[in-house]
């Protein structure tokens, strides 16, 4: 625990003072419609939301789950996260501007305009719910759960004082302020969760327990954790560590934030930004800050907590009062901050704040809107006035919130819900992904592959049958469970699909007119539609596929922005030779990212 000095309680009540006035400033304007509410008139500029979706992800959990992720398996570990960049790209240069399009309110809507019957508008109720409320409410429980150890360790609060503090602020501004004071907000917390986590990853890297970065990389407690590679002597470690995350889990696994063929709160503000280009700017400067250059003081902090906690029992011994059912490698993150000096001990606390603020009231925001649009709105009451809707937004907002709020009190660390939900989600992947590009993925598509997918999950997670075939005694290496949970599920929707009856051709003609995909997939539809006099290509003024060369900038994108991450190590690792190779590259492939930019650029 830490005493906070004059000067950090001033930071913190400014800080938390600015935020507030921003939600009650906005909240006339916000409550206009549900549109304002929810999407703020789909008139936003790309900087805006960009640094909106960077500050969204930069939570609370997230610097205890690299914390976890780094003390376990070394720098190399964050490959399970770092090779979602190939689905952000992805969205950057394929999806950004066919959501923009559809000019849907949210991505559940994209249901009744893709998929006809009665089979669309399950998926969009059900799914509203499902991942609005339950996976919705899983993820920010990490976010609470990480905040209630900051708390503890920190501040010396209870996880109930962390909850009542940081969570009322939090959801009064979210319920008065709705999407544009979230987007305002995030722009001021963005800076402050950086200066922050840049401040505290250089003073504690200096501290002199440590001595600096040079003393850092050559102590033994940390030698075998900085590669940036997993070693591949050992199967054991690089399969699990690069290849599954590379080869599978990228495209194949459903997770909020890198959601294959964009959706979920990036897709919110992809629908909210001004016109295509502004959707495709905003996602790519969120893809070059949050995989490029935002991890760096999140494991320098990290290796520096394995001189100073080498082991849970240092970190119990330091902070004897932490309940044990949150002990975890992820506090070690908290307890480094501790040793802060006044001032930046304060602007710290903020930036975290700043950090649990910035993530809550976009899952609350965004988990409110599907509630509204896509379940109250069509399940419950059709004809539902402006004013109710904003104010049914405003309930399912402060509800979110106390039940997610529960749940984090039953948890022990982010690793470990970061888990749950990515398995939930594998083998759904590649029908977000093919659903805009293949006629034949229907509605029955989806719904076999999500529940098959929950269904094999649980089997494999909590009963005896996983054990027995992916135990550390079984019949199989444990890496091998989620590629087999794709496998699974792939093969069972593949054969579903074919099985179902299509969508019908008028739906499917119309999906290709509003949003012109493209594509050999569509070939069978364009051809009834000629039949028709209807010509997609005349009518959206585009003959050329904008795909390939969407998927040239995509990995063009991809080695770029991989380069700079590993000569940003390099360089802080005291390797300039081998930080400057990695800048070259990172320079050339920027360089061929703007010439195949500016091509796509002119395929409409």
């Amino acid at each position: 625990m830490i005493d906070l000095s004059s000067l950090d309680v001033f930071i913190i009540v400014c800080f938390f003072s600015i935020t507030l006035f921003i939600g009650f400033w906005v909240s006339k304007k916000s409550s206009s419609s549900s549109s304002e509410y929810f999407l703020s008139g789909r008139n936003m500029p790309w900087w805006l939301l960009g640094i909106s979706m960077v500050a969204t992800t930069f939570s609370t959990d997230t610097p205890n789950l690299v914390t976890d992720i780094v003390r376990q398996d070394g720098v190399s570990g964050n490959w399970v996260w770092w090779a979602f960049l190939l689905t952000g790209l992805l969205t950057v240069f394929v999806y950004a501007k066919l959501w923009r399009r559809s000019n849907v309110s949210t991505d559940m809507e994209f249901y009744e305009l893709r998929y006809s019957g009665w089979g669309g508008k399950f998926l969009r109720g059900f799914r509203a719910i499902y991942l609005g409320v339950i996976f919705n409410v899983m993820a920010m429980s990490g976010v609470t759960l990480a905040a209630i150890k900051i708390g503890e360790i920190m501040l010396g609060i209870s996880p109930i004082e962390t909850i009542l503090y940081a969570g009322t602020i939090t959801v009064v501004f979210s319920t008065v302020g709705g999407f544009r004071g979230v987007i305002y907000t995030d722009f001021i917390l963005f800076f402050v969760a950086m200066a922050g986590s840049i401040g505290a990853a250089y003073y504690l890297v200096n501290l002199p327990e440590i001595g600096g970065m040079a003393n850092l990389i050559a102590n033994e407690n940390i030698t075998e954790k900085l590669s940036i590679i997993p070693n591949f002597d050992d199967p054991d470690v690089y399969i699990p560590l690069l290849i599954v995350p590379l080869a599978v889990q990228w495209w194949s696994s459903w997770y909020p934030g890198a959601e294959p063929g964009g959706g979920g709160y990036i897709a919110q503000r992809m629908l909210a930004a001004k016109d295509e280009s502004h959707a495709i700017g905003a996602t790519f400067f969120f893809n070059v800050m949050h995989y490029a250059l935002r991890p760096w003081p999140w494991i320098i902090v990290a290796l520096a907590s394995l001189v100073i906690f080498p082991d849970l029992a240092s970190i119990q011994d330091a902070f004897p009062d932490i309940s044990e059912d949150k002990l975890g490698h992820d506090l070690a993150y908290p307890a480094m901050l501790t040793m802060l000096p006044s001032g930046l001990l304060g602007l710290v606390v903020a930036s975290l704040g700043a950090a649990y603020m910035s993530t809550i009231s976009t899952h609350l925001n965004w988990g409110s809107s599907y509630i509204v649009n896509d379940f109250y709105k069509q399940q419950i009451k059709k004809n539902a006035s402006e004013k109710e809707l904003v104010n049914i937004g405003r309930i399912s907002t402060v509800s979110l919130f106390v039940i997610s709020a529960i749940f984090a009190l039953l948890l022990t660390n982010a690793l470990q819900l970061f888990d749950v939900i990515l398995m939930f989600g594998a083998g759904t992947g590649l029908i977000f992904i093919l659903r805009w590009f293949w006629w034949r993925i229907n509605a029955w598509s989806e719904i076999s592959a999500m529940f098959v997918s929950g269904f094999i999950s649980i089997i494999l997670n909590f009963t005896s049958l996983g054990e027995i075939l992916f135990s550390d005694s079984g019949i199989l290496p444990s890496y091998y469970k989620f590629p087999m949970v794709v496998l699974f599920t792939s093969v069972v929707w593949l054969v579903v699909t074919f099985l179902t009856k299509p969508d019908t051709t008028e739906t499917l003609i119309n999906f290709c007119k509003k949003t012109n995909p493209g594509g050999p997939g569509w070939e069978k539809i364009k051809s009834e539609a000629l039949k028709k006099n209807i010509n997609f290509n005349k009518e959206n003024n585009n003959e050329t596929w904008s795909v390939p060369i969407g998927i040239i900038c995509m990995l063009s994108g991809c080695f770029a922005i991989y380069s700079i991450l590993f000569s940003t190590g390099y360089f802080l690792y005291g390797e300039i030779n081998n930080g400057i190779s990695f800048l070259a590259i990172g320079l050339i492939f920027s360089y061929l990212l703007k010439n195949s930019w500016k091509k796509l650029k002119k395929l409409k």
